[in-house]
């Protein structure tokens, strides 16, 4: 599973947290009918908001905006029946993960990635590729959505990104991803029958685009230059303080964009995009995530602290840190080796094991398939810290203190 908007189950409380579930299952659901169990791997956090955008500004007609349905077990769930999302958002999220994931083989196949590069192997997820390609543009087709505009964005990027050198905005590179997502999030208005909306939805999708290139391109710096991979930062020279004000600045013109919008029902939708992308822009910098985290504790002082002056310990690595990082961890110097990323093949035999053993939902983190980076279980996470979410049911707190930067929703 991936994506960077991946919400704290204790943020979003009972209520909100089975909505996102249902959008989520929903999704898959969408992708197993329309083409097959294989295709369930696919399934991302970022798209299903397609399917929560729509239903957000759909009638409760149960129309073609959404609606719900009952499931049946399923080994995810821990073979529990649930109510998940359907309707034509829900198929609109399939078309656009499709399509994307289509790239992403492609992109990865062109990299010669792990056992992509050998020629059997690529030959057969091109293969692969081309038939999500396809599949996601029939059900774009069914849905009204031209899925020509995401080829083309792919497309595109190929070909800036070999263009792009030293002192090439980073904008530039981010632009095919953000025509792409805007296409993606103003189409939800097309669906749900609300045209007004599709102009400030375009501009908040066009902003998550530029916001999900920068915070991939900041997780995978590290694993970038060992590995000599591509990465828009390095290649452009973008500084991360620069990347962080863009970043900064994508998640405030989202929750500007979204003012103009006139949602039937948005709570999910807006905790989604106003709160829980400011806190992505926080894990992926490395940074706090919550308000309520506890500021980190001083060292006592005084005749109740450690003793202070010439008879205060000594430690051999300086007095504030027991290890310094240029010194390597631990007794025997050095980091610990970082696992590579898996190839294609090898990463869809993790996600199949993942979803078979349900930790994808149900543990507290897990080995991302192919990236294998750590990744918070759908149903159990939480990347609030140390801090007791308990206190508020999605952010009913924001007027009371800076944990949702003074929002004045009431979420």
């Amino acid at each position: 599973m991936f994506g960077i908007v991946r919400p704290c189950s204790h943020r979003l409380g009972e209520g909100l947290k089975a909505q996102w579930m249902a959008h989520l299952c929903g999704l898959c659901l969408a992708l197993r009918g329309d083409h097959g169990q294989f295709a369930r791997v696919v399934t991302n956090y970022d798209g299903l908001l397609i399917s929560v955008l729509t239903e957000a500004q759909a009638e409760k007609t149960g129309g073609k905006g959404g609606g719900r349905r009952t499931a049946g077990p399923c080994p995810l769930r821990g073979m529990r029946t649930a109510s998940v999302a359907q309707g034509e958002g829900a198929r609109l999220a399939a078309a656009v993960s499709l399509v994307l994931a289509s790239a992403k083989v492609r992109d990865h196949v062109a990299d010669g990635d792990g056992l992509l590069a050998r020629r059997p192997v690529a030959l057969a997820a091109r293969r692969v590729a081309d038939g999500w390609g396809r599949a996601g543009a029939r059900t774009g087709a069914d849905v009204g959505f031209d899925t020509a505009v995401l080829v083309d964005a792919v497309d595109r990027q190929v070909g800036i990104e070999a263009l792009a050198g030293p002192g090439t905005p980073i904008l530039t590179v981010t632009e095919p991803t953000e025509t792409a997502t805007a296409a993606a999030f103003a189409h939800t208005a097309v669906l749900a029958g609300k045209p007004a909306n599709a102009a400030p939805l375009a501009e908040a999708g066009r902003l998550f685009g530029r916001l999900a290139h920068l915070l991939d391109a900041v997780e995978d710096r590290a694993a970038d230059a060992a590995s000599g991979a591509w990465n828009p930062l390095t290649a452009t020279g973008t500084p991360l303080t620069e990347a962080r004000r863009l970043a900064d600045d994508a998640a405030h013109g989202i929750r500007l964009a979204l003012r103009e919008v006139e949602f039937v029902e948005g709570r999910l939708a807006h905790l989604l995009l106003a709160h829980e992308l400011p806190r992505s822009v926080d894990r992926a910098f490395g940074t706090a995530s919550c308000g309520h985290a506890p500021r980190e504790a001083t060292a006592p002082q005084g005749a109740f602290g450690p003793p202070q002056g010439p008879y205060a310990p000594q430690h051999p690595h300086g007095p504030a840190r027991p290890y310094d990082p240029s010194r390597g961890h631990g007794p025997f110097g050095g980091e610990p080796p970082k696992p590579g990323k898996r190839g294609f093949w090898a990463g869809c035999a993790a996600a199949v094991g993942l979803c078979c053993t349900c930790k994808v939902c149900c543990a507290d983190e897990f080995e991302g398939p192919w990236s294998r980076k750590k990744r918070e279980g759908a149903c159990s996470s939480c990347d609030c810290g140390n801090c007791d979410c308990s206190c508020c049911e999605a952010c009913q707190c924001c007027e009371c203190c800076e944990c949702c930067s003074c929002c004045d929703c009431g979420l």
